[in-house]
């Protein structure tokens, strides 16, 4: 199977990052690494936020987006997540992909250069066609909503 290329430019604080990578066969996220200055780490305080450039430029295959999304070990190590996750990435989007980290934890973290910080996983988009209607159909769950299936 030939995968869809994504295409990346490294902007000059990356160039010695390693590019976003699986790290195993199976993985769904691409690992994204912190382009923070050499010998200058941000620090980011319990409970507050900071956005982390990666020095990367996306150019994703037509028809996907990028969501950026928490890495699992740092959230529970440290209650390092991304805030507004999954971070959407569009399609014809060309900046500095950043990712929106918080400190949920009661310590300081510390992210450094090369710290893999959030994943991004590539994923097909379906656009449609909004269409204004006085009615919608009728479902066995109908309007309910937070909780209604049950909370176990």
């Amino acid at each position: 199977m030939t995968l869809p290329p994504l295409k990346i430019r490294r902007l000059p604080e990356a160039a010695d990052l390693p590019l976003p990578a699986y790290r195993t066969a199976a993985s769904a996220g691409l690992d994204l690494c912190a382009a923070v200055p050499t010998g200058e780490p941000v620090t980011i305080d319990a409970q507050a936020r900071r956005l982390i450039g990666t020095g990367l430029v996306l150019e994703l295959p037509e028809g996907t987006e990028a969501q950026v999304r928490p890495r699992s070990g740092l959230a529970l190590e440290h209650g390092l997540t991304v805030l507004n996750t999954p971070g959407t990435i569009d399609a014809d989007y060309r900046g500095e992909v950043k990712v929106l980290l918080v400190n949920l934890g009661d310590q300081p973290v510390v992210v450094r250069r090369g710290m893999r910080i959030a994943q991004l996983v590539v994923a097909p988009v379906l656009r449609v066609a909004v269409a204004e209607v006085d009615a919608t159909g009728e479902t066995g769950r109908g309007a309910g909503g937070f909780g209604s299936t049950g909370t176990t």
